[in-house]
């Protein structure tokens, strides 16, 4: 029932304005395109549940053909995928995942119809510490800087590994890239008070243009993710432009705790959605969860009454967990926690999209 009536949502939104809200590289490929509109058209009508390292691993498991905690739960498969490239030249990233393997998962849910989404945890350029290490290191890698070159390196890497993302007769597999995110705390040395605004815009806007005209990849979205913020100047305060965003996003672990905090979530979510449909771009809930999932009922009664309790908040495209790490550290029900019958009854709902439920996400329309 929620695929069927997506498909005639998706029809008639898609026929009133192709040609009309297009990514912001205009070479972007047709299924790349065809994502973005989808995930324009579903907004409203129901959002995207993901899941990061949803393949790679669970509690108890890890490198299972087939094996997903949402899946062994729910009987679907998530709708979108989160990776992670930190530690790209290396065999495995910052959560021990393999690169090889993140290439086959990849490809394995686009196979299926999914969304794959993937964040960077770069290492701190500067001085080769991890992304937690806020030493600025922003100036130095840009144009004239004395990590340029470096920087670049890195990304030629990010271009080889995208290179490698095709599947059929080589298609290239979209990817919304999450870089520089939660650049409103400090915790990151890309963050508030190891860079200012103006080196963090200039330094998205070299990437962009780097990865799209320098490198010639034209299968990403572009997520720009803040963390918590309180007022939409304080999230436009480092946005890098229109020209250079695709999808507006902020990653929130605080105001999801219990139903107190409800008034900042809705906040949040009316005001990306709002600063969205004003600039023409999909507005998405990039990264949230409540570690080891205390609360048996938070998934309905905080996470998805949380969304759809404000008409206008609910229009996000997405929601995405984090990862299922080990015993102490998930945020996605495993077989026998105490979550599970209540996140069964969150994929039932109507509103949930999980990979069973999308539609044809990477088809353009016709005519």
């Amino acid at each position: 029932m929620k695929k069927s009536l997506l498909f005639i949502v998706l029809a008639f939104y898609q026929l009133s304005c192709f040609g009309q809200n297009m990514p912001i590289d205009k070479n972007a490929t047709k299924k790349t395109t065809a994502l973005y509109l989808n995930l324009q058209a579903i907004s409203g009508e129901g959002v995207l549940f993901g899941h990061q390292d949803d393949l790679a691993y669970g509690v108890a498991w890890k490198n299972q053909k087939d094996r997903s905690d949402v899946k062994d739960v729910c009987g679907s498969y998530p709708a979108l995928y989160g990776w992670d490239v930190s530690g790209l030249g290396k065999p495995v990233n910052i959560d021990s995942v393999n690169f090889d393997n993140m290439k086959s998962w990849i490809k394995e849910a686009f196979r299926r119809g999914g969304v794959n989404t993937i964040s960077w945890h770069m290492d701190n350029p500067e001085t080769g510490g991890n992304s937690w290490d806020n030493t600025p290191a922003v100036a130095s890698i840009l144009p004239g800087g004395e990590k340029h070159e470096f920087y670049k390196q890195r990304l030629d890497m990010f271009a080889s590994f995208l290179g490698e993302l095709k599947a059929g007769f080589g298609t290239k597999i979209p990817i919304i890239f999450r870089p520089f995110h939660e650049h409103t705390g400090g915790w990151f040395w890309w963050g508030k008070g190891n860079c200012t605004a103006e080196e963090y815009k200039a330094l998205w806007q070299f990437t962009v243009r780097y990865l799209r005209d320098e490198k010639n990849i034209h299968q990403l979205l572009y997520s720009y993710s803040t963390d918590q913020f309180d007022s939409k100047e304080q999230y436009l305060e480092f946005y890098p432009g229109d020209d250079y965003v695709d999808i507006i996003a902020f990653d929130d672990y605080h105001s999801i705790k219990n139903v107190d905090e409800r008034e900042k979530l809705n906040f949040r979510l009316r005001s990306v959605v709002e600063m969205a449909q004003s600039k023409n771009k999909v507005a998405a809930f990039s990264e949230t969860g409540l570690e080891t999932i205390p609360i048996d009922d938070w998934f309905t009664r905080i996470l998805l009454d949380g969304i759809k309790s404000d008409e206008i908040g609910k229009r996000i495209a997405y929601v995405m967990v984090w990862r299922n790490g080990r015993p102490d550290h998930f945020y996605a029900p495993y077989p026998g926690h105490s979550s599970t019958p209540d996140f069964i009854k969150f994929r039932k709902d109507p509103y949930t999209l999980f990979e069973d439920d999308l539609p044809k996400m990477y088809r353009m329309p016709k005519g």
